[in-house]
């Protein structure tokens, strides 16, 4: 029989848990204080570089000429138009292709898929059954 035994069940001491998390948070507080003396020159360093990339960036920047600039984008609305939806079949039974029912909403826009004539096989004047 599956009973609850002595080892099953978890006892949770809360004030073992809040004293966990009163540590945890003044652990993070000094370390987030003595960061910037151990690993500052991280910061200002970069940001040196960044500051010369920047001049360097603006110094060799070159414009564009007109006729290659980019467009601003139409709006999709001028090429794709959607039609509205014909009415929801009320059985789920009518939902199976009730899209692609109507003419102008068939999913075969190009014309059904064609297979080719002749087979590899048939080319290579290959019996069938000599490949598996």
């Amino acid at each position: 029989m599956a009973g609850k035994s002595g080892t099953d069940i978890k006892i949770h001491n809360f004030v073992a848990a809040d004293k966990q998390w009163t540590n945890l948070l003044k652990s993070e507080t000094e370390a987030a204080k003595k960061w910037a003396n151990r690993w500052g020159f991280l910061v200002t360093q970069r940001n040196q570089i960044e500051a010369e990339q920047e001049k360097l960036r603006n110094k060799c920047r070159l414009l564009t000429p007109e006729h290659l600039k980019v467009r601003p984008a139409s709006p999709v609305s001028k090429y794709i138009q959607v039609a509205p939806s014909p009415a929801v079949p009320k059985t789920t039974q009518g939902l199976i292709g009730w899209r692609s029912g109507v003419a102008g909403l068939e999913l075969e826009r190009y014309g059904s898929s064609r297979q080719g004539k002749w087979s590899f096989l048939h080319q290579m004047k290959w019996p069938e059954d000599s490949i598996d």
